[in-house]
């Protein structure tokens, strides 16, 4: 489980060091590929691989499937962090998560996000009124 939030900076060469917190559990391998509201999603190998078996349940004849499909495998980058443990993120997905030198990385849950540091600041002013009073209908009873 991924959790928390942090402000690493993305270098010249577009690697960022991953949260020391998340590192054992990337260290075998990982899969970063385009998430949704234009950040970047990072699964860990094996989540990554639980991801793709739900997917290939989803039948071919449903368009919107094939259209998730298409998009997450096509922009998805597999790779080891190095022994420092930073992350290369190519110049497409860069693009795509209009990310500069400051990033946010946030854990959420089976996978990390990561952020340009104003999109996320943008993302949280616009949802967090809708975090307070949508408990009843994500986690009906829970809270």
């Amino acid at each position: 489980m991924f959790l928390g939030t942090y402000s690493p900076r993305l270098d010249e060469k577009g690697r960022l060091f991953l949260p020391a917190k998340f590192r054992d559990e990337l260290a075998a391998g990982l899969v970063v590929t385009k998430g949704q509201e234009r950040c970047l999603y990072v699964f860990a190998l094996e989540e990554f691989v639980r991801l793709t078996e739900r997917l290939r349940e989803a039948p071919m004849s449903v368009k919107v499937a094939r259209d998730y499909s298409r998009v997450l495998f096509a922009s998805a980058h597999d790779e080891v962090p190095d022994k420092q443990g930073r992350l290369t993120l190519p110049a497409p997905l860069r693009d795509y998560a209009g990310l500069s030198r400051d990033c946010v990385v946030i854990g959420a849950n089976t996978r990390v996000e990561i952020w340009d540091a104003a999109a996320w600041q943008d993302y949280l002013g616009a949802s967090e009124e809708q975090f307070s009073s949508q408990s009843e209908e994500v986690l009906p009873g829970i809270f």
